[in-house]
């Protein structure tokens, strides 16, 4: 039990190619327990193709914040978010991806970090204000006094 729980743990904390080792090792050594094969294979499964899957990400910037948005608008927020803050290590002064990441922060409802993205966006690109004035993926951060003096600055 300690053994699948070390590698459940390993596959939740996003390390899957650690994760695959120990289910394979479980997956050795308790192959006649059906139980725990089982779970092993199918978190072996999942943990491969999430390998298969990184392998296959773009590696430019605009490739990656174009599949965040994708995954954004699918309502796979997590997906995206990690999409952005790759695309960020690629392209960090890139105020469209900033974007991207605050909206994707707060429809997760991070809301501290949402604003803290927001904030770098308009940093980086002024003009993005009139965007968040009517942003959608946004809603989260209305109530908060910040997003107002970040969106609503310099209105007359």
């Amino acid at each position: 039990m300690k053994a699948f729980e070390s590698a459940h743990r390993e596959f939740a904390r996003g390390h899957f190619s650690e994760a695959r080792h120990k289910f394979r090792a479980l997956l050795d050594k308790y192959a006649n327990v059906s139980e725990v094969a089982a779970r092993a294979r199918t978190y072996l499964a999942v943990a491969e193709a999430r390998l298969r899957s990184d392998l296959a990400l773009p590696r430019d910037a605009d490739s990656l914040y174009d599949r965040g948005v994708i995954e954004l608008n699918r309502g796979e927020y997590v997906a995206a978010q990690e999409l952005f803050e790759r695309a960020l290590r690629r392209e960090p002064e890139a105020a469209h991806i900033h974007y991207g990441l605050a909206a994707t922060r707060a429809r997760l409802g991070a809301i501290d970090t949402a604003l803290e993205s927001l904030r770098r966006a308009l940093d980086l690109q002024p003009k993005l204000r009139i965007r968040a004035q009517r942003d959608q993926d946004l809603n989260s951060l209305r109530s908060d006094p910040e997003f107002d003096l970040l969106v609503f600055a310099g209105r007359e």
